[in-house]
């Protein structure tokens, strides 16, 4: 099955048809660097992240860009709160954000560029405009006028009169008509300014996307990312500019990742259920956040809760235990001439051999369902569970036994390196988590460490109700016990 994906523009899915053959090229919105990044953040960038580590995976030349809006009203308050320049506060919270972005695991885009390291082409876009009569210029200030270009609102379905009789033009504003948007700012009294042939100012916010992607994907590329919220007006005023000035379409497809709720609410500062990365990550390690996120469709909305960070973690926590099993008994590999000689599965066996054949196929089917990561989980936790019940039954490894959990390490590794997962040791990552956990009860893992080797000991002295006392014990604190052929091991519930 092709890669298909859901054009906003088209409000369906279509074949993925690049542009250039064997080449994608992405443009995603990036952040205002005025703050810390918050969860919206976290999700559209896991988002395109997983998107263009796919296009890779898919065998596409990719070309992704991504952009810092370094000049900005909120960030130039900031500055003057604080008493700095505005380039202090952009580069500490591009720093900031490069951080968190690691801490989840993103992979690099291949071009990051800056809002003011475009001047240049920013103003050669505004002055095409201008000439065609598509923008004016209007003390100091310059517009785009919508009534221009047609197909304006076509993104987001929007009726342009109906919206035109809920505005109006305020006394003193230098709009010919209320909906035009600014592409370029004159300057006020101590802001940072670039010259211009219009006077000293800085750009609009939305004209600094179209300069950036045209330099480095040009006029006509395949695809253009954010999240919901910018489809009106940034991602409207983005294609009203660019087709007009360039005449030509502008983007192929575009995509848009859905909300985060907080406890079923919209996330907002106002509401105070308001949380940045870095807060998320001191409860939760980055791979849970990032399991979350790609536990359901990138277009469908996200409860974000504890609750649902620790299922979350929960269901990552089963894929890890599982590899975990599978690299005890790799390392544990006996010469070849020792394994024994069963070239045959039994049907569990055979169970999980027909998972490891469909593997592929059916990760690549939904990975091609418009990037269906919540489908391409279910593929691997079938893969888990079949692999869990052939575990379980091989008690002697053969040839065959290995190769075939072998093969499943492969499809994780695979599988991983796509999705942004599994970059951790699997025992490391579990040790991680089960010190985590023991933080929040009130024993310290010594004294369960303690408590097991005595339960052991009351066990081989057929003292089985001290045994069964000291299991009880643990699990009224949380601790679950887990016996096998290996010895004792404990979980924190």
């Amino acid at each position: 099955m092709p890669l298909r994906v859901y054009n906003t523009l088209s409000g369906e899915k279509e074949i993925f048809v690049p542009l250039l053959p064997g080449k994608a090229g992405m443009y995603v919105c990036g952040v205002t660097v005025y703050d810390y990044c918050h969860i919206g953040h976290a999700r559209a960038n896991v988002v395109f992240d997983i998107i263009f580590r796919y296009l890779k995976y898919a065998g596409y030349d990719v070309t992704y860009v991504r952009n810092y809006t370094d000049i900005d009203d909120k960030i130039i308050n900031r500055a003057n709160q604080e008493g700095c320049d505005y380039r202090t506060i952009a580069d500490r919270y591009i720093r900031a954000f490069d951080e968190d972005m690691a801490r989840l695991g993103l992979a690099k885009p291949t071009v990051e560029p800056k809002a003011t390291d475009h001047i240049g082409g920013i103003i050669a876009i505004i002055e095409a405009l201008v000439a065609k009569g598509h923008a004016y210029a209007s003390d100091g200030d310059v517009y785009f006028a919508v009534e221009t270009f047609p197909e304006y609102l076509k993104l987001s379905g929007r009726n342009l009169e109906e919206m035109q009789a809920g505005a109006r033009v305020e006394v003193g504003d230098k709009k010919r008509n209320p909906m035009d948007f600014a592409l370029w700012k004159g300057s006020k009294p101590g802001e940072p300014w670039w010259e211009s042939p219009w006077g000293e100012g800085r750009p609009g916010w939305h004209i600094e996307c179209s300069a950036m992607s045209m330099e480095f994907l040009g006029k006509t590329f395949d695809f253009h990312g954010g999240g919901k919220d910018l489809i009106f007006p940034h991602h409207e005023n983005e294609i009203a500019q660019s087709e007009a000035a360039n005449g030509c379409r502008f983007v192929r497809y575009w995509l848009h990742n859905g909300f985060v709720n907080i406890n079923s609410e919209k996330m907002s500062k106002s509401l105070g259920n308001f949380f940045t990365i870095r807060e998320v990550l001191d409860k939760f390690d980055p791979e849970t956040l990032r399991f979350f996120i790609l536990s359901a469709h990138y277009r469908s909305p996200i409860d974000f809760s504890d609750q649902n960070l620790d299922e979350a973690r929960t269901g990552l926590e089963r894929i890890y235990s599982c590899l975990a099993v599978i690299d005890e008994a790799l390392n544990r590999l006996p010469t070849s001439s020792e394994l024994p000689a069963v070239e045959s599965l039994s049907p569990i066996g055979l169970e999980l051999q027909e998972k490891v054949e469909q593997f592929t196929p059916r990760f690549v089917e939904a990975m091609d369902d418009d990037f269906n990561t919540a489908q391409a989980l279910g593929v691997l936790f079938e893969t888990v569970r079949a692999s869990n019940r052939f575990l379980a039954e091989t008690k002697e490894p053969s040839a065959v036994a290995i190769s075939l959990i072998a093969r499943v390490r492969h499809l994780f590794d695979e599988a991983g390196a796509v999705l942004g997962l599994f970059s951790t040791k699997p025992s490391l990552w579990l040790e991680g988590i089960k010190s985590a956990k023991a933080g929040q009860i009130d024993i310290t893992p010594d004294d369960i460490e303690r408590l097991i080797v005595e339960r052991a000991e009351a066990r081989a002295a057929k003292n089985f109700k001290r045994g069964d006392e000291i299991r009880d014990l643990l699990l009224d604190k949380g601790i679950q016990l887990l016996d096998s052929a290996q010895g004792t091991t404990w979980n924190v519930k």
